[in-house]
């Protein structure tokens, strides 16, 4: 077979993840508010897609090798014509969502103001408003034969045209005003009455250009919004004298001024001003411009105001309480007598911030080990760590840098932990550190004593709100022993660590699991129970897929969850007809990875780090669990199972009508809400 009809390319496949995102802000079911936010997020989302992956393959056109096949078969230009076909009809749907929620929201009496239809009764409010708070943050460039300085990546600017009375004496004139990203996007008015107004910042911008070009006697003026995105890749070669930080600070500055890959701009643009924009900006292919509507940075809707209305977003689901773990006692009185499974955000990431808590001030704690991908802007976490280092612990923090688009962030952590006596190991050269794990030694009556947790989730309080992810408290020698390897290795890159519990890339993840689905193979032809069960956020290595038609070809059921992209084909007879593929695209981002073997009866059940991607596989070091007690395999398994049973928000993907609901005479099974029920029920 050809390689499009085995595999479905990368890029094309995260568009449709991405639509899939657009669907729910299409769902008149959402609450219209939180429709909204799913607008931000699919806007987030593409800004990231053309910042690393478009310009990825834009990479590839430009270079000698144009002709080249990528991944999923096709020629790299080929590839950019299609992505930004499929990103301009996912654009005009995105404006008709839009229009759709704005006539929504005024039949709930909530109108959008722009600067041709200001209400009396706000003028003096806006007027104000743009005098005391955004005329000081404004940055205006006027515009002569070319830029003074680059445009900031992702950032919203308006492109002002002037004219004048007499052409022939005054050219037109043109400006760039950047929309100020400190300020907040949306502006809530004074309500009238029981109405609620709210303003773009952008148009308030634009009620009082008389006052930002008072200096020009202009007789017309326009304005249309743009956003030029540049490739995110970081540059960490040159000087070898420089630190790994200093790298890492300078490559993320260069960030801010690299190729630009796409502009987004305001279809009613004049071609003129258009055309003088992509001259000044250097932009000649047609593949990099997107025409869209009038207002750009949608991901801003991801912090619309709230407005008081409840009733218009997700009722709050309180976190559910886990039996024998208590946040007003001890939790390693607690996960020394057993293992204990935190599933954020049904249970609450509180659990994590009291472990290390408790660690940072036990006087019988010695030493704290601890892998970190992404912190929050204000992280509890490193402040325990912190707090423990200062109490005289001995705490080492693997800290990755390169955790893409989160560099500064976690740069301003590991300075802090730094200056408190923390021990940094900033990874290992050609491999990101993936892992989610800590271990912590106590001395208890002259004999160490482990403690620790592995996890699929970041150690960021802010996400683990809204993403879904597991965490093994556990004081197993056999399994804590076995991550204190991987702290070894992280610390001595050249000595391989051997391991009979947990699974670890880069060395060890794919031969393993290519040991046990081939034993799925051999128990389905040994006539004993056989089967796969999969969640992942993505699954893209050529061989791990091959790997899995080879099972369904030998008659093993695969069922697979799959978030994001999927370049599998399930479903296709001859090659992978045992292999069904879900998507869970829901109130919240399903981000746990959880391998199941059936294993001839006696089951196999690990929550892991790593999807199923080269990246995962080969290039990082992520961390596999295996999960031992019983109780807590039944309950990973009732939730797999729920899920697989959603007939609500499950979307059949891969196939030839792609991301349609999967629909069932069954009684409505919405899995995120089933699951929520099933936690307080385990409860009573």
């Amino acid at each position: 077979m050809k390689e499009d009809e085995l595999y479905i390319n990368r890029e094309i496949s995260w568009l449709d993840f991405n639509a899939r995102v657009l669907q729910e802000a299409a769902d008149q079911n959402v609450p219209l508010l939180e429709r909204l936010r799913f607008i931000g997020i699919f806007s987030n989302n593409l800004d990231e897609f053309f910042q690393v992956r478009y310009a990825t393959v834009q990479r590839i056109a430009q270079s000698d090798k144009t002709g080249r096949k990528i991944f999923g078969g096709k020629n790299a230009k080929d590839l950019l014509k299609a992505i930004t076909k499929k990103v301009i009809e996912q654009q005009k749907e995105t404006n008709n969502i839009l229009t759709d929620i704005e006539k929504e929201l005024e039949k709930e009496q909530i109108y959008f103001v722009n600067e041709n239809n200001v209400f009396e009764e706000h003028q003096e409010f806006l007027k104000e408003y743009f005098i005391q708070k955004v005329s000081p943050a404004l940055m205006t460039i006027i515009i002569s034969d070319k830029l003074t300085q680059d445009l900031s990546n992702n950032h919203a600017f308006l492109a002002v045209k002037l004219s004048f009375s007499n052409p022939k004496k005054f050219k037109n004139q043109y400006a760039l005003i950047e929309i100020p990203t400190e300020l907040e996007r949306f502006i809530v008015l004074p309500s009238i009455g029981n109405k609620q107004y709210v303003m773009f910042l952008d148009d308030l911008i634009r009620y009082h250009f008389d006052l930002i070009f008072n200096f020009f006697e202009y007789t017309a003026i326009e304005a249309h919004m743009i956003k030029v995105t540049r490739d995110a890749e970081l540059d960490m070669e040159g000087d070898v004298s420089k630190s790994y930080i200093n790298k890492i600070v300078e490559s993320v500055r260069e960030r801010i001024l690299a190729e630009p890959v796409r502009m987004v701009y305001d279809k009613e643009i004049d071609p003129e001003t258009l055309n003088a924009l992509k001259g000044l900006l250097g932009i000649d292919s047609t593949d990099s411009l997107i025409p869209g509507g009038r207002y750009h940075n949608r991901k801003d809707f991801m912090k619309f105001p709230q407005l008081n209305r409840n009733d218009l977003q997700y009722s709050k689901m309180l976190p559910i309480p886990i039996e024998g773990l208590s946040l007003e006692k001890s939790i390693f009185k607690a996960i020394e007598e057993k293992d204990y499974l935190l599933y954020t955000p049904y249970h609450s990431f509180s659990f994590v911030i009291k472990f290390l808590r408790e660690a940072a001030l036990d006087p019988k704690v010695n030493s704290i080990k601890i892998t970190i991908y992404r912190l929050s802007q204000l992280s509890n976490v490193a402040s325990a760590l912190i707090n423990a280092a200062k109490n005289g612990k001995k705490v080492l923090v693997q800290i990755e840098l390169q955790a893409r688009f989160d560099e500064t962030n976690n740069i301003t952590y590991a300075e802090q932990m730094q200056a408190a006596g923390v021990e940094l190991i900033f990874g290992i050269p050609g491999l990101k550190v993936h892992s989610k794990i800590c271990i912590i030694e106590k001395i208890e009556e002259g004999k160490k004593k482990r403690y620790g947790f592995i996890s699929t989730g970041n150690l960021n309080e802010d996400t683990a709100k809204i993403y879904t992810d597991y965490t093994l408290f556990t004081s197993n020698p056999k399994v804590l022993k076995e991550v204190n390897k991987v702290f070894n290795f992280l610390q001595v890159h050249y000595k391989l660590k051997k391991y009979k519990h947990l699974i670890v890339s880069p060395h060890y993840t794919q031969s393993t699991l290519v040991r046990m689905i081939n034993k799925e193979i051999e128990n389905k032809k040994a006539g004993l129970p056989s089967g796969i069960k999969l969640k992942l956020n993505a699954i893209t290595n050529f061989s791990m897929i091959n790997k899995l038609y080879e099972a369904s070809q030998a008659g093993v059921s695969i069922q697979m969850v799959v978030r994001g992209i999927c370049c599998l084909i399930p479903e296709v007879k001859g090659m992978s007809e045992n292999i069904e593929v879900i998507s869970i695209v829901d109130r919240y981002l399903e981000h746990p990875r959880l391998y199941v073997f059936e294993n001839g009866g006696n089951q196999k059940v690990y929550i892991s780090s790593a999807d199923f991607m080269t990246r995962n596989i080969e290039n990082r070091v992520e961390v596999a669990a295996p999960i031992y007690d019983p109780a807590l395999q039944k309950q990973i398994l009732d939730v797999f199972d729920i899920i697989w049973k959603d007939n609500v928000k499950a979307r059949i993907i891969n196939k030839a009508t792609q991301n349609l609901l999967r629909k069932s005479s069954e009684k409505p099974v919405r899995s995120q809400w089933a699951i929520y029920d099933y936690y307080k029920n385990l409860q009573s």
